[in-house]
């Protein structure tokens, strides 16, 4: 009984966090084209919120030991956004531009927590996007 009412609660949560409010009513919401995902082990790796070329792609596949080859992308249109967690599940719940050019990605997962850490990679539109998550783009 009580794991129902918290997962029931956990629901609540996450439905209440990616309602838009109004203040969210000038906010586009952008596609994700393409997703990956996956676990690393090392909780200490890096965690890119964005990718904007191939090196550093590269730079992160290799750091993070992915086994799968690494995906093309044309990165003079797209970029890559990620989102992370300890938790064993995760996913993305989706990413929404404002009229600043800034991109919001948000990710939802469970919350037990386990060694390394979880990451969904996904492909969106660079059109129009000047920042993430209130941070600027990476320089290639």
């Amino acid at each position: 009984m009580y794991r129902g009412f918290l997962f029931v609660m956990l629901l609540s949560v996450i439905f209440a966090a990616i309602t838009p409010s109004n203040a969210d009513a000038q906010k586009k919401k952008v596609p994700i084209a393409k997703t990956w995902s996956g676990s690393v082990d090392d909780e200490k790796a890096i965690k890119p919120e964005v990718v904007t070329s191939a090196k550093q792609l590269e730079i992160v596949w290799k750091a993070w030991g992915v086994k799968d080859e690494m995906p093309k992308i044309d990165f003079k249109t797209d970029m890559v956004v990620a989102v992370y967690s300890e938790g064993s599940k995760l996913n993305i719940a989706g990413a929404s531009l404002d009229d600043n050019g800034n991109l919001t990605v948000l990710g939802f997962g469970t919350r037990d927590l386990r060694p390394g850490f979880r990451y969904v990679l996904g492909v969106v539109s660079r059109d129009g996007v000047k920042t993430v998550n209130k941070k600027p783009l990476p320089q290639d």
